[in-house]
């Protein structure tokens, strides 16, 4: 399993014999796919394979699939969010997607419950339509909410843990349990949760008026279109912002706006994301993350933290 706070996860980095591989997603309802390449399921279009990728059909099929692999000692990385960058070898063990997680439910008091496979901006239009407010700030985050809540991700608006109310896991056995807010320790783009997989949360909104909702939510979209590189795959920000200061600035301040390792490159709109013009590599990406940093230390004596997790084998 990933253990929470490292920037570089060691995932895996044993081999499997193939028929453990086979016993640890036998007879698991969805859809399994050996040496799959994660670059198709990843924001960034980067990515070796997975020794074998499952989509669970639903939360009792997930509790299966790690009630198996925990029975047969074959880890488990879960796919989510968008500031991801796998290696070019890949990830050894089983690769999860929640992709087919996505039932959206209702409750009273303006609780909503989406399962971790819902799209941020899937999640944000039912809210909408339902005059709930509390998510605007996501508007144009194209993660799922499994992601945002590992992540807590957070925009200039808010952040995730503004909402939660309490999160549902399926712990490394497989068993399902569920975490209350005040018990999980949000902090800047992290949340220490209970070993497992975010399965599900419950968000706590408010009531708001539908019109002025959308009209919070079209005019971020507008200002995240004017300046960032939405048309490109891309991982989001790269950098956590240093103390009272913004990542893209320090990079622009020093010069690094459309430099290219390959086809990866800082990009011209904003400088803390790097893009994929085409064909890029991990192994270009670490490459150009290595020559910014070192340049904005250099320059001005600023050391940029990843906000970007890397995962998988070199």
């Amino acid at each position: 399993m990933v253990r929470r706070g490292e920037k570089d996860v060691a995932v895996g980095r044993g081999t499997y014999r193939q028929e453990r591989l086979h016993a640890a997603v036998a007879d698991i309802k969805g859809v399994v796919r050996f040496h799959a390449p994660l670059k198709e399921y990843t924001s960034f279009r980067i990515g070796g394979p997975a020794d074998v990728l499952v989509e669970p059909d639903d939360v009792e099929s997930l509790m299966r699939l790690l009630a198996q692999t925990h029975a047969r000692k074959v880890s488990v990385f879960v796919l989510g969010g968008t500031n991801l960058l796998v290696r070019d070898k890949g990830i050894r063990g089983v690769v999860v997607s929640l992709a087919k997680l996505r039932a959206i439910k209702a409750e009273e008091g303006s609780v909503l419950y989406a399962e971790g496979g819902v799209g941020m901006p899937t999640l944000i239009g039912y809210a909408i339509r339902r005059s709930l407010a509390g998510l605007e700030w996501a508007a144009g985050i194209p993660g799922t909410v499994s992601g945002c809540v590992v992540m807590n991700a957070g925009t200039r608006l808010g952040e995730m843990k503004d909402s939660v109310k309490a999160v549902r896991i399926v712990t490394p056995t497989g068993a399902l349990i569920d975490c209350p807010a005040h018990d999980i320790d949000f902090s800047y783009r992290q949340a220490i949760l209970p070993s497992g997989v975010v399965a599900g949360v419950w968000l706590q909104l408010k009531p708001g008026v539908r019109a002025e909702l959308e009209k919070v939510v079209k005019d971020y979209l507008r200002y995240r279109r004017d300046t960032q590189p939405l048309t490109l795959p891309s991982a989001g920000c790269v950098f956590k912002n240093p103390p009272n200061d913004s990542a893209g600035r320090v990079v622009e301040a020093v010069g690094l706006k459309g430099v290219r390792v390959g086809d990866a490159e800082v990009s011209e709109r904003h400088a803390n994301f790097i893009v994929n013009r085409g064909d890029a590599s991990a192994k270009d990406v670490l490459a150009l993350i290595r020559k910014v940093k070192g340049r904005v230390y250099r320059q001005t004596g600023v050391k940029l933290e990843l906000e970007l997790k890397l995962v998988g084998q070199a």
